[in-house]
């Protein structure tokens, strides 16, 4: 059902189930899983009671959800929404244990960590696509892969060679893509470094914290890396190699599309306006554009490795506008590549 208040372009390009993890309801969530398992852990080392730990899991946790036009307004103020995330959690939690909640932290740790915590919900949907993927084209290859193709290099005939082949082109990178996407996920890591990133602000027990916190989170117990990002980048190259060879199978099956070359027939829509007779290959080309776009958007986003001294603000802003876009491009290539493949049918063009 198409909304009213989104550009019709998103039919083709946008993925709700990716989406989702990255909606207001979801980031609040997950820096709420934060906090709670902080006040946690610090509770199993002795640095608060009980009972405020108890106060802070049974008011800050999901059960609790904040006014999203405070947060909001929160957001536009600090620039955050931790601020006033925290100062509504607090509030929930009450007088007597309310300062509990965050304690020793700062923005950038729930933010971050939250972000890890639903960036591994995404990275395990990407996962299950890519297996369907790769499936689907691992029964086109036993179903049709003896048939021949005409190789073409540098947009010319080469030689003969068989659809199993070409499908080999396709699906060896997909399984090295996915293989990476599981070392990221399994390597997600915690942040958890307080004001400035030394951690100081947990006392002597941070080591100790930070393990406790990583374990509880199943997030990879790492040392802050408030100004480094690498993590993301990486992270975003996984997610853009994906879209990237997606886009080349676009590519390929678009080429052999072509009226003159008839080396696959695909199923569904793709009708012109003007030429009742076409069927133009538009799940290959939306690859293809998908495909492009993450490239962009990748190169963008390599300008947040330029982060000011302990906390860039400008940086940071760009990994929050550009991430989504790429995982949400990722999944949605994902799932049109499904339907594209389950579609398609090779010709046998040493009969033709």
């Amino acid at each position: 059902m198409a909304d009213a208040g989104r550009p019709l372009v998103e039919t083709l390009t946008s993925d709700a189930e990716i989406a989702l993890h990255f909606s207001a309801e979801a980031e609040l969530s997950a820096m709420q899983t934060f906090e709670v398992a902080l006040a946690q852990s610090q509770g199993a080392l002795g640095t608060l009671s009980s009972a405020a730990v108890q106060a802070v899991d049974d008011r800050a946790g999901p059960s609790f959800r904040p006014s999203l036009d405070e947060m909001a307004r929160g957001f536009a103020r600090d620039g955050v929404v931790v601020p006033a995330l925290v100062v509504a959690l607090r509030k929930a939690v009450g007088e007597e244990h309310g300062a509990s909640v965050h304690l020793g932290a700062t923005s950038q740790d729930a933010i971050d960590t939250g972000l890890m915590l639903r960036l591994k919900a995404v990275f395990q949907i990407l996962d299950r696509r890519l297996g369907t993927l790769l499936g689907q084209l691992e029964a086109l290859a036993a179903e049709q892969g003896e048939l021949f193709l005409m190789a073409q290099t540098r947009m010319q005939a080469a030689l003969p060679f068989t659809v199993a082949d070409k499908i080999v082109t396709w699906t060896r990178p997909l399984q090295s893509h996915r293989a990476r996407l599981a070392r990221l996920a399994g390597d997600m890591p915690l942040q958890l470094g307080g004001p400035v990133g030394t951690g100081a602000s947990f006392g002597p027990a941070y080591a100790s914290l930070r393990a406790d916190l990583a374990q509880r989170l199943v997030l990879h117990d790492a040392p802050p890396w408030h100004s480094d990002r690498t993590v993301i980048l990486d992270i975003a190259q996984g997610l853009a190699l994906v879209a990237g060879t997606l886009g080349k199978i676009g590519q390929d099956v678009a080429l052999m599309a072509q009226t003159e070359v008839a080396a696959i027939r695909l199923s569904g829509g793709g009708g012109s306006s003007a030429m009742a007779h076409k069927q133009n290959p538009v799940g290959a080309e939306v690859l293809v554009a998908l495909g492009r776009l993450c490239a962009g958007l990748s190169g963008t986003l390599a300008q947040s490795m330029i982060h000011e001294n302990e906390r860039s603000g400008a940086a940071w802003t760009l990994e929050w506008v550009l991430l989504p876009q790429i995982a949400e491009a990722a999944g949605a290539g994902l799932a049109i590549a499904d339907r594209l493949v389950s579609g398609a049918r090779f010709a046998d063009v040493s009969k033709a």
